[in-house]
């Protein structure tokens, strides 16, 4: 399947979502990089739990090393992975004919898994309780928003926010790995604003979405 297709079959899958420059590119990276894998017969499943895993690693990481240092950095570059990862298996899934309901519920399982370690990577790097709570709450509020509105009849929300997991992802391990390199500055806790303020707004465009499908 060429990127082209790729695209069109992405957004025909996601309720016609519109694909501006930002999403195609990193839609292009990962038709690039599944390309093998889908040609090596690998399956999707295997790469949603291996990226499931890598958060979870990076999550014990940060914990047991604490902000800075080699722990913080290996933590956001395993975050960092598992962001690719999460959008391998779709990109494989779907170069491959294999899109299925089951593949789709194990995926939404083990993104929540991945919002999860995102929130403990914050806050083991330094980042308050409270906002890392605010931030990860947005983010699941978000996608219960766009699961209930799935639940109701609505096939997809034709819209990609603002505080999508790769968004939430990088921000999360860039502020990880900013912490062994400016360390007077407490990334964690900006790091955890940043991802609230756009989780709000995210909210907020998933939600309006929802109401006009409805």
């Amino acid at each position: 399947m060429d990127r082209e297709a790729y695209l069109r079959r992405w957004s025909a899958l996601h309720g016609g979502a519109h694909t501006n420059a930002l999403v195609r590119g990193w839609l292009s990276g990962a038709h690039a990089l599944a390309r093998p894998l889908a040609g090596a017969g690998v399956p999707p499943a295997a790469i949603t739990l291996a990226g499931a895993l890598l958060a979870a690693v990076a999550a014990l990481l940060a914990v047991v090393g604490g902000p800075g240092g080699a722990a913080a950095v290996a933590a956001g570059v395993l975050l960092a992975a598992a962001g690719v990862f999460d959008n391998l298996d779709g990109a494989v899934a779907v170069m491959t004919d294999r899109t299925s309901r089951r593949g789709a519920l194990l995926d939404a399982t083990f993104d929540r898994v991945g919002d999860a370690a995102c929130a403990v990577v914050l806050w083991a790097c330094g980042a308050p309780a409270w906002l890392v709570l605010l931030a990860g709450g947005l983010a699941q509020l978000q996608e219960y928003v766009r699961a209930r509105g799935q639940g109701l009849g609505v096939d997809d929300v034709a819209i990609v926010s603002v505080a999508e997991r790769p968004v939430r992802l990088a921000i999360t391990a860039s502020s990880a790995i900013a912490t062994a390199i400016v360390v007077w500055l407490d990334w964690a806790t900006l790091g955890a604003g940043v991802w609230a303020v756009l989780g709000v707004i995210g909210f907020v465009q998933v939600t309006a979405a929802v109401g006009r499908r409805l």
